[in-house]
């Protein structure tokens, strides 16, 4: 069975620019690693991962991979030459005299890329279609993550909610205690800039997926559970089917970390360190004596019936203090002061796309949240009711764009009653993802749905439409949400424009 190989040549990313599969380009790219790749249009993650020498099309065509037959043209159009890596727990795959004889970007004329798919890209993919054809070694970008983890004394993420955003405050307490650690997550972080860093020290955090059944391939020391739910109808046709890869993942973990405070955790998992909310449920760590504000919430957290101190967390909801909580178990776990600890996540303003703040205009506020299954939405409207409560807006506004079609359909009662938070609820059409809409469901189904449950109901068809209908719709005091995965959030920029008019 062949396995990714740091040392065994280029790298190419078939669909380089996605958010999983450009951190991990990045990183290889920061190692040395002669990295190339495609993707449909340009990007400022591509543009990111360019600025580190890696050549990027912008169409996934079979001559991508000609690069590779030929002494004459260059696989990178530089090699990034990064700070020498001296840390010996991190392996150094080049030396400084090796990188230099490559840094034409000439390999020999036998030498395959080692290609890197992610599950969104299709077996009819013609780039992909000719990796096959020429024999190149062919990888998921979960076997490059898999190897990454192998390589470091890791951290792994997991849960079906709050993935990004605790791997996240786990990365700011590892920099703020000066551990200097890798990180590969699945959102963008203004801390490090971007979905991923390197650094020099031992240890790597990664956001570690179940959605394609991949988790199953990661065997780090550390592992985290924030939850476990049924999300991906696409993939598993049942929720056991999800807690047997998440068991597995357990059984892989040296030692892992559970949140008590989901159900299914508590009764499927055997956590050796657990986690809550609620001091009832007894858990090795707990908060106590939370409040709320408009700019942050506070709590007390107690470890194994000892008061740490207090901890502030600017991102609302008792989710993200959930996700917190999550970094100071792993904090003390790697003997970090709490004081650290507490300085890192009150310093953390939160991943993008998660509660992001967009902007105000004509005192209209703008969040951009990626919510996208019910528990997701549930717990965002109430964030924003907590920011509500004790601030100055008077509506809630919260703007859906559903995210596949099979989410959609198996989830439409759940959904249906997910937006009981909001004043007004205005819904697009189905984002696909790439999928078929072999549910024969439209977004037009889930706001009849909707609407059986909430008075304020809108639906447009189209973004456009949308775009349109918000600007003439939104006013003063509204808190407005733009919730899901898919392109909804584009349209933001134009709305908050046309708002100030």
């Amino acid at each position: 069975m062949k396995t990714v190989d740091f040392e065994g040549g280029p790298f190419h990313f078939i669909g380089i620019g996605g958010i999983g599969m450009s951190a991990l380009a990045y990183i290889l790219a920061r190692r040395q690693i002669s990295v190339s790749g495609s993707d449909v249009c340009p990007s400022h993650i591509t543009e990111r991962l360019q600025s580190l020498g890696v050549k990027i099309f912008y169409q996934q065509v079979a001559s991508n991979l000609e690069i590779f037959q030929s002494l004459d043209t260059p696989v990178r159009e530089k090699v990034a030459v990064v700070q020498e890596l001296k840390e010996p727990n991190i392996p150094q795959h080049h030396s400084t005299s090796d990188v230099n004889d490559r840094s034409n970007g000439h390999h020999p004329l036998e030498t395959l890329p080692q290609v890197i798919c992610s599950t969104a890209i299709a077996n009819q993919n013609r780039e992909y279609q000719a990796a096959l054809e020429k024999g190149c070694p062919i990888f998921h970008r979960s076997d490059v993550l898999a190897a990454l983890i192998k390589d470091y004394h890791s951290i792994g993420v997991a849960g079906t909610h709050g993935k990004t955003t605790a791997s996240s405050f786990i990365g700011c307490v590892l920099l703020e205690a000066g551990l200097d650690p890798t990180i590969v997550i699945g959102g963008e972080v203004d801390a490090w800039d971007g979905n991923a860093r390197t650094g020099l020290g031992k240890y790597l955090v990664a956001e570690t997926d179940e959605s394609d059944g991949s988790l199953t391939k990661y065997q780090p020391k550390i592992g985290i559970v924030t939850n476990i739910e049924l999300d991906h109808p696409d993939h598993y046709q049942s929720l056991q089917q999800v807690v047997g890869i998440f068991q597995t993942f357990e059984s892989n973990c040296e030692t892992l970390i559970g949140c008590t405070d989901c159900e299914v955790v508590r009764s499927s998992l055997n956590p050796q360190i657990t986690y809550s909310l609620d001091p009832e449920k007894q858990a090795d760590y707990t908060v106590k004596n939370i409040s709320y504000s408009s700019v942050n919430s506070s709590a007390e957290v107690w470890e194994r019936g000892q008061c740490l101190g207090r901890m502030q967390v600017s991102l609302p909801g008792d989710h993200n203090i959930s996700n917190a909580l999550a970094a100071v178990v792993v904090g003390r776990l790697l003997n970090v002061k709490f004081e650290a600890i507490a300085a890192a996540i009150a310093g953390f303003g939160g991943p993008k796309r998660r509660f992001e703040l967009k902007g105000v205009r004509n005192g209209i506020t703008f969040i951009d949240d990626y919510a996208h299954h019910p528990s997701e939405i549930l717990a965002t409207l109430a964030a924003a009711r907590q920011k509500v409560t004790r601030g100055k807006c008077s509506r809630i506004v919260a703007i859906f764009q559903p995210h596949r079609y099979s989410r959609t359909s198996i989830f439409l009662e759940e959904f249906a009653t997910a937006f009981k938070g909001a004043n007004l609820v205005i819904l697009t059409d189905i984002y696909s993802a790439g999928e078929a809409n072999t549910m024969n469901i439209q977004g037009e189904d889930l706001a009849e749905a909707v609407r059986k449950h909430h008075k304020n109901v809108i639906y447009q068809s189209s973004l456009v439409e949308l775009t349109e209908f918000l600007t003439k719709t939104l006013q003063p005091g509204d808190f407005t949400l733009f919730l899901g995965a898919g392109n909804l959030n584009q349209i933001i920029p134009e709305v908050l424009a046309n708002c100030s008019l």
